[in-house]
Protein backbone atom coordinates (compact mmCIF):
# COMPACT_ATOMS: atom_id res chain seq x y z
CA UNK A 1 0.00 0.00 0.00
CA UNK A 2 1.36 3.50 -0.82
CA UNK A 3 2.68 5.43 2.21
CA UNK A 4 0.03 8.12 1.96
CA UNK A 5 -2.73 5.54 1.94
CA UNK A 6 -1.18 3.87 5.03
CA UNK A 7 -1.13 7.18 6.86
CA UNK A 8 -4.77 7.78 6.06
CA UNK A 9 -5.87 4.34 7.20
CA UNK A 10 -3.93 4.55 10.47
CA UNK A 11 -5.94 7.56 11.65
CA UNK A 12 -9.53 6.42 12.00
CA UNK A 13 -10.73 9.88 12.96
CA UNK A 14 -9.32 11.58 9.88
CA UNK A 15 -11.59 11.97 6.86
CA UNK A 16 -10.87 9.50 4.10
CA UNK A 17 -8.86 11.11 1.30
CA UNK A 18 -8.93 8.85 -1.72
CA UNK A 19 -5.76 8.29 -3.67
CA UNK A 20 -5.26 6.99 -7.18
CA UNK A 21 -4.57 3.48 -5.86
CA UNK A 22 -8.15 3.39 -4.54
CA UNK A 23 -9.79 4.02 -7.89
CA UNK A 24 -7.40 2.88 -10.62
CA UNK A 25 -8.02 -0.16 -12.79
CA UNK A 26 -5.31 -2.79 -12.38
CA UNK A 27 -3.70 -4.43 -14.14
CA UNK A 28 -3.85 -2.06 -17.10
CA UNK A 29 -4.48 -3.51 -20.53
CA UNK A 30 -1.20 -3.36 -22.48
CA UNK A 31 0.20 -3.76 -25.98
CA UNK A 32 3.63 -3.54 -27.56
CA UNK A 33 4.58 -0.96 -30.16
CA UNK A 34 5.12 -3.70 -32.74
CA UNK A 35 1.58 -5.08 -32.53
CA UNK A 36 -0.99 -4.16 -35.15
CA UNK A 37 -3.94 -1.83 -34.63
CA UNK A 38 -6.25 -4.81 -35.24
CA UNK A 39 -4.66 -6.80 -32.40
CA UNK A 40 -4.76 -3.90 -29.95
CA UNK A 41 -8.31 -2.77 -30.77
CA UNK A 42 -9.57 -6.35 -30.54
CA UNK A 43 -8.30 -6.63 -26.96
CA UNK A 44 -9.83 -3.23 -26.13
CA UNK A 45 -13.18 -4.44 -27.44
CA UNK A 46 -12.93 -7.69 -25.49
CA UNK A 47 -12.19 -5.85 -22.25
CA UNK A 48 -14.64 -3.03 -23.09
CA UNK A 49 -12.09 -0.34 -22.26
CA UNK A 50 -11.29 2.96 -23.94
CA UNK A 51 -7.51 2.71 -23.99
CA UNK A 52 -4.54 0.39 -24.05
CA UNK A 53 -1.12 1.29 -22.65
CA UNK A 54 1.84 0.68 -24.94
CA UNK A 55 4.78 -0.71 -22.98
CA UNK A 56 8.41 -1.58 -23.38
CA UNK A 57 8.79 -4.21 -20.69
CA UNK A 58 7.09 -2.67 -17.65
CA UNK A 59 7.65 0.92 -18.76
CA UNK A 60 4.83 2.81 -20.57
CA UNK A 61 6.00 4.46 -23.78
CA UNK A 62 2.64 5.39 -25.27
CA UNK A 63 -1.12 5.06 -25.07
CA UNK A 64 -3.66 4.13 -27.75
CA UNK A 65 -7.14 5.49 -27.05
CA UNK A 66 -10.55 5.48 -28.69
CA UNK A 67 -9.71 8.94 -30.03
CA UNK A 68 -6.62 7.55 -31.75
CA UNK A 69 -8.74 4.77 -33.24
CA UNK A 70 -11.24 7.30 -34.61
CA UNK A 71 -8.33 9.16 -36.20
CA UNK A 72 -7.04 5.85 -37.58
CA UNK A 73 -10.45 4.87 -38.97
CA UNK A 74 -10.74 8.17 -40.86
CA UNK A 75 -7.37 7.50 -42.53
CA UNK A 76 -8.60 4.40 -44.33
CA UNK A 77 -5.44 2.47 -43.42
CA UNK A 78 -5.41 -1.31 -43.03
CA UNK A 79 -5.73 -2.26 -39.34
CA UNK A 80 -4.11 -5.63 -39.93
CA UNK A 81 -0.94 -3.93 -41.19
CA UNK A 82 -0.71 -0.59 -39.37
CA UNK A 83 1.42 -0.70 -36.22
CA UNK A 84 0.43 0.59 -32.81
CA UNK A 85 3.62 2.67 -32.78
CA UNK A 86 2.35 4.66 -35.78
CA UNK A 87 -0.92 5.76 -34.14
CA UNK A 88 -0.31 5.79 -30.40
CA UNK A 89 0.17 8.97 -28.36
CA UNK A 90 3.82 8.75 -27.39
CA UNK A 91 5.22 9.62 -23.95
CA UNK A 92 1.85 9.93 -22.23
CA UNK A 93 1.39 11.84 -19.00
CA UNK A 94 1.47 9.55 -15.95
CA UNK A 95 0.58 9.77 -12.28
CA UNK A 96 1.71 7.98 -9.13
CA UNK A 97 -0.67 5.67 -7.29
CA UNK A 98 -0.07 7.62 -4.07
CA UNK A 99 -1.37 10.91 -5.46
CA UNK A 100 -4.74 12.17 -4.30
CA UNK A 101 -7.65 11.58 -6.66
CA UNK A 102 -8.05 15.36 -6.90
CA UNK A 103 -4.66 15.58 -8.63
CA UNK A 104 -5.67 12.95 -11.17
CA UNK A 105 -8.91 14.83 -11.84
CA UNK A 106 -7.04 18.08 -12.31
CA UNK A 107 -4.48 16.52 -14.63
CA UNK A 108 -7.13 14.90 -16.81
CA UNK A 109 -9.14 18.13 -17.00
CA UNK A 110 -6.20 20.43 -17.74
CA UNK A 111 -4.74 18.26 -20.49
CA UNK A 112 -7.98 17.07 -22.05
CA UNK A 113 -7.05 13.42 -21.39
CA UNK A 114 -9.52 10.68 -20.55
CA UNK A 115 -6.98 8.09 -19.36
CA UNK A 116 -3.66 8.35 -17.48
CA UNK A 117 -1.30 5.42 -16.85
CA UNK A 118 -0.42 4.94 -13.17
CA UNK A 119 3.32 4.49 -12.71
CA UNK A 120 5.38 3.76 -9.57
CA UNK A 121 9.19 3.59 -9.87
CA UNK A 122 8.90 3.67 -13.69
CA UNK A 123 6.73 0.55 -13.60
CA UNK A 124 3.15 0.47 -14.91
CA UNK A 125 0.82 -0.53 -12.06
CA UNK A 126 -2.60 0.48 -13.45
CA UNK A 127 -4.61 3.09 -15.29
CA UNK A 128 -7.10 5.71 -14.12
CA UNK A 129 -9.81 7.19 -16.33
CA UNK A 130 -12.47 9.87 -16.17
CA UNK A 131 -15.00 7.07 -15.76
CA UNK A 132 -13.19 5.84 -12.63
CA UNK A 133 -13.17 9.34 -11.17
CA UNK A 134 -16.79 10.03 -12.00
CA UNK A 135 -17.87 6.95 -10.05
CA UNK A 136 -16.20 8.43 -6.99
CA UNK A 137 -17.60 11.89 -7.72
CA UNK A 138 -21.12 10.50 -7.62
CA UNK A 139 -20.79 9.28 -4.02
CA UNK A 140 -18.29 11.75 -2.55
CA UNK A 141 -19.71 14.80 -0.72
CA UNK A 142 -19.10 18.18 -2.27
CA UNK A 143 -16.48 19.22 0.29
CA UNK A 144 -12.88 19.17 -0.83
CA UNK A 145 -11.52 18.48 -4.25
CA UNK A 146 -14.74 17.64 -5.99
CA UNK A 147 -16.28 20.92 -4.91
CA UNK A 148 -13.39 22.90 -6.37
CA UNK A 149 -14.17 22.87 -10.06
CA UNK A 150 -13.43 25.59 -12.61
CA UNK A 151 -15.99 28.34 -13.06
CA UNK A 152 -18.38 27.46 -15.84
CA UNK A 153 -17.39 23.76 -15.44
CA UNK A 154 -14.66 24.27 -18.04
CA UNK A 155 -12.83 21.00 -18.62
CA UNK A 156 -15.05 19.03 -16.23
CA UNK A 157 -16.48 15.82 -17.68
CA UNK A 158 -20.13 15.55 -16.61
CA UNK A 159 -21.33 12.63 -18.73
CA UNK A 160 -20.35 10.06 -21.31
CA UNK A 161 -21.63 10.27 -24.87
CA UNK A 162 -21.35 8.24 -28.06
CA UNK A 163 -22.74 11.05 -30.22
CA UNK A 164 -19.57 13.05 -30.87
CA UNK A 165 -16.62 14.94 -29.46
CA UNK A 166 -14.48 18.02 -30.02
CA UNK A 167 -10.68 17.89 -29.84
CA UNK A 168 -9.78 21.55 -29.59
CA UNK A 169 -6.00 21.21 -29.55
CA UNK A 170 -6.11 19.26 -32.82
CA UNK A 171 -8.80 21.34 -34.54
CA UNK A 172 -10.95 18.25 -35.07
CA UNK A 173 -14.49 17.21 -34.19
CA UNK A 174 -16.60 14.23 -35.14
CA UNK A 175 -20.12 12.83 -35.17
CA UNK A 176 -19.86 9.32 -33.78
CA UNK A 177 -16.86 7.75 -35.57
CA UNK A 178 -16.82 10.08 -38.60
CA UNK A 179 -15.12 13.43 -39.13
CA UNK A 180 -17.89 16.04 -39.20
CA UNK A 181 -16.14 17.88 -42.02
CA UNK A 182 -15.88 14.69 -44.08
CA UNK A 183 -19.63 14.26 -43.64
CA UNK A 184 -20.20 17.85 -44.80
CA UNK A 185 -18.32 17.07 -47.99
CA UNK A 186 -19.78 13.66 -48.75
CA UNK A 187 -23.29 13.18 -47.34
CA UNK A 188 -26.65 15.01 -47.34
CA UNK A 189 -28.01 16.29 -44.03
CA UNK A 190 -30.62 13.55 -43.79
CA UNK A 191 -27.86 10.92 -43.70
CA UNK A 192 -26.15 12.71 -40.81
CA UNK A 193 -29.48 12.98 -39.00
CA UNK A 194 -29.85 9.21 -39.45
CA UNK A 195 -26.34 8.73 -38.05
CA UNK A 196 -27.08 10.69 -34.88
CA UNK A 197 -30.46 9.08 -34.23
CA UNK A 198 -29.78 5.52 -35.38
CA UNK A 199 -26.06 5.20 -34.66
CA UNK A 200 -25.08 4.48 -38.25
CA UNK A 201 -25.07 6.04 -41.70
CA UNK A 202 -27.48 4.73 -44.33
CA UNK A 203 -25.66 2.15 -46.41
CA UNK A 204 -28.13 1.95 -49.31
CA UNK A 205 -30.26 4.39 -51.28
CA UNK A 206 -33.34 2.49 -50.08
CA UNK A 207 -32.35 3.03 -46.44
CA UNK A 208 -31.81 6.73 -47.08
CA UNK A 209 -35.14 7.11 -48.87
CA UNK A 210 -36.99 5.27 -46.09
CA UNK A 211 -35.67 7.77 -43.56
CA UNK A 212 -36.56 10.75 -45.78
CA UNK A 213 -40.06 9.29 -46.26
CA UNK A 214 -40.40 9.14 -42.47
CA UNK A 215 -39.32 12.78 -42.10
CA UNK A 216 -41.41 14.26 -44.92
CA UNK A 217 -44.90 14.20 -43.29
CA UNK A 218 -43.47 15.35 -39.95
CA UNK A 219 -42.48 18.74 -41.45
CA UNK A 220 -46.08 19.97 -41.35
CA UNK A 221 -47.13 22.30 -38.52
CA UNK A 222 -49.99 20.77 -36.46
CA UNK A 223 -53.40 22.18 -37.33
CA UNK A 224 -53.96 23.27 -33.71
CA UNK A 225 -50.81 25.43 -33.80
CA UNK A 226 -50.86 26.91 -37.31
CA UNK A 227 -53.53 29.62 -36.60
CA UNK A 228 -51.54 30.81 -33.56
CA UNK A 229 -48.32 31.53 -35.42
CA UNK A 230 -49.47 34.94 -36.67
CA UNK A 231 -49.98 36.16 -33.11
CA UNK A 232 -46.56 34.86 -32.10
CA UNK A 233 -44.94 36.61 -35.08
CA UNK A 234 -46.62 39.93 -34.22
CA UNK A 235 -45.65 39.85 -30.54
CA UNK A 236 -43.14 42.47 -29.41
CA UNK A 237 -41.76 45.58 -31.01
CA UNK A 238 -38.56 43.81 -32.06
CA UNK A 239 -39.31 40.34 -33.35
CA UNK A 240 -36.91 37.50 -32.59
CA UNK A 241 -37.53 34.34 -34.66
CA UNK A 242 -35.71 32.32 -32.01
CA UNK A 243 -38.03 33.56 -29.26
CA UNK A 244 -41.00 32.86 -31.48
CA UNK A 245 -39.72 29.36 -32.13
CA UNK A 246 -39.41 28.79 -28.38
CA UNK A 247 -43.10 29.58 -27.93
CA UNK A 248 -44.15 27.55 -30.98
CA UNK A 249 -42.24 24.44 -29.86
CA UNK A 250 -44.06 24.53 -26.52
CA UNK A 251 -47.36 24.62 -28.37
CA UNK A 252 -46.34 21.85 -30.77
CA UNK A 253 -45.24 19.62 -27.90
CA UNK A 254 -48.58 20.17 -26.19
CA UNK A 255 -50.55 19.58 -29.40
CA UNK A 256 -48.54 16.41 -30.06
CA UNK A 257 -49.19 15.09 -26.55
CA UNK A 258 -45.51 14.86 -25.68
CA UNK A 259 -45.32 13.05 -22.35
CA UNK A 260 -42.51 13.01 -19.79
CA UNK A 261 -39.49 11.12 -21.06
CA UNK A 262 -39.53 9.12 -17.85
CA UNK A 263 -42.99 7.72 -18.63
CA UNK A 264 -42.54 6.58 -22.24
CA UNK A 265 -40.56 3.92 -24.05
CA UNK A 266 -37.60 4.44 -26.36
CA UNK A 267 -39.67 4.26 -29.55
CA UNK A 268 -42.11 6.92 -28.34
CA UNK A 269 -39.21 9.16 -27.29
CA UNK A 270 -37.70 8.77 -30.77
CA UNK A 271 -41.04 9.63 -32.40
CA UNK A 272 -41.30 12.81 -30.35
CA UNK A 273 -37.73 13.74 -31.28
CA UNK A 274 -38.32 13.13 -34.98
CA UNK A 275 -41.48 15.26 -34.98
CA UNK A 276 -39.87 18.24 -33.27
CA UNK A 277 -36.63 18.11 -35.29
CA UNK A 278 -38.56 17.85 -38.57
CA UNK A 279 -41.00 20.71 -37.93
CA UNK A 280 -38.51 23.34 -36.69
CA UNK A 281 -37.49 24.62 -40.18
CA UNK A 282 -41.15 24.98 -41.13
CA UNK A 283 -41.92 26.90 -37.95
CA UNK A 284 -38.95 29.25 -38.31
CA UNK A 285 -39.64 30.17 -41.91
CA UNK A 286 -43.39 30.55 -41.26
CA UNK A 287 -42.76 32.94 -38.37
CA UNK A 288 -40.34 34.99 -40.44
CA UNK A 289 -42.72 35.32 -43.39
CA UNK A 290 -45.66 36.19 -41.13
CA UNK A 291 -43.64 38.95 -39.51
CA UNK A 292 -42.91 40.35 -42.99
CA UNK A 293 -46.62 40.31 -43.81
CA UNK A 294 -46.34 37.29 -46.12
CA UNK A 295 -48.09 33.94 -46.02
CA UNK A 296 -46.13 30.86 -44.85
CA UNK A 297 -45.08 28.37 -47.48
CA UNK A 298 -45.69 24.66 -46.99
CA UNK A 299 -42.73 22.28 -47.26
CA UNK A 300 -41.79 21.13 -50.77
CA UNK A 301 -42.17 17.33 -50.83
CA UNK A 302 -39.39 16.81 -53.36
CA UNK A 303 -36.69 19.04 -51.87
CA UNK A 304 -34.02 18.01 -49.41
CA UNK A 305 -33.61 19.58 -45.98
CA UNK A 306 -31.47 22.62 -46.89
CA UNK A 307 -33.13 23.36 -50.25
CA UNK A 308 -36.55 23.08 -48.64
CA UNK A 309 -35.50 25.49 -45.89
CA UNK A 310 -34.51 28.15 -48.43
CA UNK A 311 -37.66 27.46 -50.46
CA UNK A 312 -39.95 27.97 -47.44
CA UNK A 313 -38.06 31.16 -46.54
CA UNK A 314 -38.01 32.81 -49.97
CA UNK A 315 -40.87 31.19 -51.89
CA UNK A 316 -38.79 30.02 -54.84
CA UNK A 317 -36.65 26.94 -55.38
CA UNK A 318 -33.05 27.91 -54.55
CA UNK A 319 -30.04 27.83 -56.79
CA UNK A 320 -28.36 24.41 -56.27
CA UNK A 321 -25.08 26.11 -55.26
CA UNK A 322 -26.88 28.11 -52.58
CA UNK A 323 -28.66 25.03 -51.28
CA UNK A 324 -25.42 23.08 -51.15
CA UNK A 325 -23.66 25.92 -49.32
CA UNK A 326 -26.37 26.11 -46.65
CA UNK A 327 -26.50 22.33 -46.35
CA UNK A 328 -22.77 22.19 -45.56
CA UNK A 329 -23.23 24.88 -42.93
CA UNK A 330 -26.19 23.06 -41.39
CA UNK A 331 -24.35 19.74 -41.25
CA UNK A 332 -21.34 21.42 -39.64
CA UNK A 333 -23.49 22.77 -36.80
CA UNK A 334 -25.68 19.76 -35.98
CA UNK A 335 -23.64 18.93 -32.89
CA UNK A 336 -20.52 20.23 -31.20
CA UNK A 337 -19.71 18.53 -27.92
CA UNK A 338 -21.26 19.57 -24.62
CA UNK A 339 -21.90 23.18 -25.60
CA UNK A 340 -24.18 25.31 -23.43
CA UNK A 341 -27.44 24.54 -25.24
CA UNK A 342 -26.79 20.80 -25.54
CA UNK A 343 -25.92 20.62 -21.86
CA UNK A 344 -29.04 22.62 -20.99
CA UNK A 345 -31.22 20.22 -22.97
CA UNK A 346 -29.69 17.23 -21.22
CA UNK A 347 -30.14 18.81 -17.78
CA UNK A 348 -33.85 19.27 -18.43
CA UNK A 349 -34.14 15.79 -19.95
CA UNK A 350 -32.47 14.34 -16.84
CA UNK A 351 -35.46 15.50 -14.76
CA UNK A 352 -37.73 13.30 -16.87
CA UNK A 353 -39.43 16.28 -18.55
CA UNK A 354 -40.92 15.87 -22.02
CA UNK A 355 -39.00 16.27 -25.29
CA UNK A 356 -40.54 19.67 -25.99
CA UNK A 357 -39.50 21.08 -22.62
CA UNK A 358 -35.91 19.95 -23.10
CA UNK A 359 -35.71 21.46 -26.61
CA UNK A 360 -37.30 24.73 -25.46
CA UNK A 361 -34.67 25.00 -22.72
CA UNK A 362 -31.91 24.42 -25.27
CA UNK A 363 -33.36 27.14 -27.51
CA UNK A 364 -33.28 29.56 -24.59
CA UNK A 365 -29.61 28.80 -24.02
CA UNK A 366 -28.78 29.24 -27.71
CA UNK A 367 -30.44 32.66 -27.77
CA UNK A 368 -27.58 34.16 -25.74
CA UNK A 369 -25.14 36.23 -27.86
CA UNK A 370 -22.16 34.35 -26.40
CA UNK A 371 -23.49 31.08 -27.81
CA UNK A 372 -25.48 31.30 -31.02
CA UNK A 373 -25.70 34.98 -31.82
CA UNK A 374 -22.35 35.74 -33.44
CA UNK A 375 -22.79 35.13 -37.23
CA UNK A 376 -24.65 38.38 -37.82
CA UNK A 377 -22.38 40.20 -35.36
CA UNK A 378 -19.34 39.10 -37.34
CA UNK A 379 -20.88 40.72 -40.42
CA UNK A 380 -21.63 43.81 -38.37
CA UNK A 381 -17.86 44.04 -37.82
CA UNK A 382 -17.27 43.97 -41.59
CA UNK A 383 -19.92 46.67 -42.01
CA UNK A 384 -18.26 48.81 -39.33
CA UNK A 385 -14.85 48.52 -40.99
CA UNK A 386 -16.42 49.50 -44.30
CA UNK A 387 -13.59 48.93 -46.76
CA UNK A 388 -10.29 47.05 -46.97
CA UNK A 389 -8.14 50.17 -46.57
CA UNK A 390 -9.71 50.88 -43.15
CA UNK A 391 -9.26 47.35 -41.75
CA UNK A 392 -5.88 47.81 -40.04
CA UNK A 393 -6.75 51.05 -38.23
CA UNK A 394 -10.19 49.86 -37.15
CA UNK A 395 -8.90 46.55 -35.77
CA UNK A 396 -5.99 48.20 -33.96
CA UNK A 397 -8.33 50.64 -32.26
CA UNK A 398 -10.73 47.85 -31.26
CA UNK A 399 -7.92 45.72 -29.79
CA UNK A 400 -6.45 48.68 -27.89
CA UNK A 401 -9.90 49.43 -26.41
CA UNK A 402 -10.08 45.82 -25.24
CA UNK A 403 -13.14 45.09 -27.37
CA UNK A 404 -14.03 41.60 -28.44
CA UNK A 405 -13.81 41.02 -32.21
CA UNK A 406 -16.78 38.85 -33.07
CA UNK A 407 -16.06 35.79 -35.19
CA UNK A 408 -12.63 35.22 -33.67
CA UNK A 409 -11.62 32.90 -30.85
CA UNK A 410 -13.34 29.85 -29.42
CA UNK A 411 -13.72 28.36 -25.96
CA UNK A 412 -12.47 24.96 -27.16
CA UNK A 413 -10.35 25.38 -30.29
CA UNK A 414 -6.77 26.51 -29.76
CA UNK A 415 -6.04 26.30 -33.47
CA UNK A 416 -8.08 26.75 -36.66
CA UNK A 417 -11.77 25.93 -36.22
CA UNK A 418 -12.33 23.17 -38.82
CA UNK A 419 -15.81 24.50 -39.51
CA UNK A 420 -14.38 27.91 -40.37
CA UNK A 421 -11.85 26.37 -42.76
CA UNK A 422 -14.59 24.39 -44.50
CA UNK A 423 -16.92 27.40 -44.78
CA UNK A 424 -14.09 29.59 -46.05
CA UNK A 425 -13.74 27.09 -48.88
CA UNK A 426 -17.49 27.24 -49.52
CA UNK A 427 -17.33 31.05 -49.62
CA UNK A 428 -14.33 31.03 -51.96
CA UNK A 429 -16.25 28.86 -54.43
CA UNK A 430 -19.12 31.34 -54.35
CA UNK A 431 -16.69 34.25 -54.77
CA UNK A 432 -17.27 37.98 -54.84
CA UNK A 433 -16.07 41.18 -53.13
CA UNK A 434 -17.49 40.23 -49.74
CA UNK A 435 -15.39 37.06 -49.66
CA UNK A 436 -12.22 38.94 -50.60
CA UNK A 437 -12.96 41.56 -47.94
CA UNK A 438 -13.61 38.92 -45.27
CA UNK A 439 -10.34 37.15 -46.05
CA UNK A 440 -8.41 40.40 -45.80
CA UNK A 441 -10.02 41.24 -42.44
CA UNK A 442 -9.23 37.75 -41.18
CA UNK A 443 -5.58 38.16 -42.18
CA UNK A 444 -5.38 41.63 -40.63
CA UNK A 445 -6.94 40.58 -37.31
CA UNK A 446 -4.43 37.75 -36.94
CA UNK A 447 -1.51 40.04 -37.82
CA UNK A 448 -2.59 42.83 -35.46
CA UNK A 449 -3.16 40.43 -32.59
CA UNK A 450 0.24 38.86 -33.14
CA UNK A 451 1.78 42.33 -32.86
CA UNK A 452 -0.27 43.83 -30.04
CA UNK A 453 -1.05 40.66 -28.08
CA UNK A 454 1.97 38.40 -28.63
CA UNK A 455 1.36 34.84 -27.54
CA UNK A 456 -2.40 35.22 -27.77
CA UNK A 457 -3.42 33.32 -30.88
CA UNK A 458 -6.98 33.82 -32.07
CA UNK A 459 -8.37 32.16 -35.17
CA UNK A 460 -11.64 32.63 -37.00
CA UNK A 461 -14.45 30.54 -35.58
CA UNK A 462 -17.45 29.09 -37.38
CA UNK A 463 -19.51 32.29 -37.07
CA UNK A 464 -17.17 34.43 -39.20
CA UNK A 465 -17.49 32.60 -42.51
CA UNK A 466 -20.96 31.29 -41.65
CA UNK A 467 -22.11 34.90 -41.73
CA UNK A 468 -20.40 35.44 -45.08
CA UNK A 469 -21.97 32.32 -46.61
CA UNK A 470 -25.47 33.15 -45.36
CA UNK A 471 -25.15 36.72 -46.61
CA UNK A 472 -24.16 35.42 -50.05
CA UNK A 473 -27.27 33.23 -50.32
CA UNK A 474 -29.51 36.14 -49.28
CA UNK A 475 -30.38 34.95 -45.79
CA UNK A 476 -31.86 37.77 -43.66
CA UNK A 477 -29.46 38.52 -40.82
CA UNK A 478 -32.16 38.09 -38.20
CA UNK A 479 -32.42 34.49 -39.43
CA UNK A 480 -28.72 33.61 -39.02
CA UNK A 481 -28.97 32.24 -35.49
CA UNK A 482 -32.39 30.62 -36.08
CA UNK A 483 -30.87 28.84 -39.08
CA UNK A 484 -28.16 27.56 -36.77
CA UNK A 485 -30.92 26.29 -34.48
CA UNK A 486 -32.74 24.56 -37.34
CA UNK A 487 -29.94 21.99 -37.57
CA UNK A 488 -28.68 22.03 -33.98
CA UNK A 489 -32.11 20.77 -32.87
CA UNK A 490 -31.14 17.41 -34.39
CA UNK A 491 -28.09 17.26 -32.15
CA UNK A 492 -30.11 18.38 -29.13
CA UNK A 493 -32.67 15.65 -29.73
CA UNK A 494 -29.98 13.00 -30.17
CA UNK A 495 -28.44 14.04 -26.86
CA UNK A 496 -31.82 14.09 -25.13
CA UNK A 497 -32.53 10.57 -26.38
CA UNK A 498 -29.12 9.43 -25.14
CA UNK A 499 -29.71 11.03 -21.74
CA UNK A 500 -33.14 9.43 -21.38
CA UNK A 501 -31.84 5.99 -22.35
CA UNK A 502 -29.50 5.82 -19.32
CA UNK A 503 -30.68 8.61 -17.08
CA UNK A 504 -29.47 10.05 -13.83
CA UNK A 505 -30.67 13.47 -12.77
CA UNK A 506 -28.03 16.15 -13.25
CA UNK A 507 -27.94 17.93 -9.93
CA UNK A 508 -24.64 19.70 -9.15
CA UNK A 509 -23.95 21.77 -6.05
CA UNK A 510 -22.83 25.33 -5.39
CA UNK A 511 -20.50 26.70 -2.72
CA UNK A 512 -22.32 29.13 -0.44
CA UNK A 513 -20.36 32.40 0.02
CA UNK A 514 -22.98 34.60 1.69
CA UNK A 515 -23.25 35.81 5.31
CA UNK A 516 -22.44 33.13 7.87
CA UNK A 517 -25.62 31.40 9.09
CA UNK A 518 -27.50 31.04 11.29
CA UNK A 519 -28.16 34.56 12.45
CA UNK A 520 -31.19 35.55 14.51
CA UNK A 521 -34.06 36.92 12.46
CA UNK A 522 -34.28 40.65 13.29
CA UNK A 523 -37.41 42.24 14.63
CA UNK A 524 -39.14 44.66 12.31
CA UNK A 525 -39.25 48.26 13.53
CA UNK A 526 -41.22 51.39 12.77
Amino acid sequence: MPEQAKDQSSNKDAPKVRVVADVMSAPALTATAAETIAQASSRMNDRKVGSIVVVDGDKPIGILTERDLVRFASSGADASVAKVSEWMTADPGTISSSKEVAEAWQSLSEHGYRHIPVVDDEKLVGIVSMRDLMRIAQIRPVEGAFGDVPRGLKGVVVAETAIGDVRGLEGFYHYRQYSAIDLCESRPLEDVWHLLFEGELPTTIAQREAFIDEVRPLRAIPDEVRPLLADIARAGEKFSPLNGMRTAVSLIAAASDCRPLLDIDAQTRRSDAMRIAAVIPTVLTALWRLRQGEEPIDPHPELGYAANYLYMLKGTEPDPQDAQAIEKYLISTIDHGFNASTFTGRVVASTGADMGAAVVAAIGSLSGPLHGGAPSRALDTLDAIGSPDKADAWIRAAVERGERIMGFGHAVYKTDDPRSLMLRGVAEKMGGPLVDFAKQVEHTVIEVLAELKPGRQLYTNVEFYAGVVMELVGMPRDMFTPTFASSRVIGWCANILEQAADNRIIRPSARYIGPRPPEPVPEITG
